[in-house]
């Protein structure tokens, strides 16, 4: 029994490492200019057969990182919403989580935001379906319901006000904005809230 959770969990480190290999080199060098053997290498594997054992294919390595971040991101909006009241705070406690991870987990940051995912993964939601997405969109709608955010469609709210985010994070990834994304925030936050609060 001892042994069986000690496989597991090699296992599931080895996952892990494949994971975070392959995270790494996607945003890089591209999905397409990454191979299994870059990956293999990366991991620092004897042979690409380990790989198999874990990931029949490349893609499957690509769309389970792409679940796991947008788990992941979902998980955490739920804790937002448990820990915050109102609409406005967990909005800004949202986007403090992205601006957080911009600087902490970039690689996380540009597959999510830079990395066209449909490229490898046809049959991917689109972001705006996706969980994480859908209960942002609720929050907003919270808030026109609560007064604070001015009458509109939540849609529309979504986008007038994670377009500033998404689009100064981006610029933060590429490297446009030359400082931490960090030094950004506050400036951002009331760029995208006067958007969509209501006055």
């Amino acid at each position: 029994m001892d042994q069986e959770i000690e496989n597991i969990q090699i296992k599931s480190e080895v996952q892990d490492e494949i994971l975070l290999a392959a995270l790494k080199l996607f945003v890089e060098k591209g999905y397409f200019n990454t191979s299994l053997i870059d990956i293999k290498e990366a991991v620092g594997l004897k042979n690409a057969g380990t790989i198999y054992q874990h990931f029949k294919t490349k893609q499957m390595i690509a769309v389970q990182l792409h679940a796991n971040i947008l788990d992941s991101l979902s998980i955490s909006i739920d804790d937002i919403r448990r820990k915050n009241e109102k609409p406005s705070e967990q909005l800004r406690a949202i986007v403090d989580l992205l601006f957080k991870l911009t600087d902490d987990a970039p690689d996380v940051m540009r597959f999510l935001l830079i990395l066209n995912v449909k490229e490898f993964f046809p049959e991917a939601k689109p972001l705006h379906e996706t969980a994480a997405i859908i209960k942002i969109i609720r929050i907003i709608e919270a808030g026109i319901k609560a007064g604070e955010i001015r009458n509109t469609t939540p849609q529309l709210g979504y986008a007038h006000f994670f377009g500033v985010i998404d689009n100064t994070l981006r610029l933060a990834l590429t490297g446009f904005l030359d400082r931490k994304a960090d030094s950004y925030q506050s400036q951002t936050w009331l760029t995208a809230w006067n958007t969509i609060v209501k006055k």
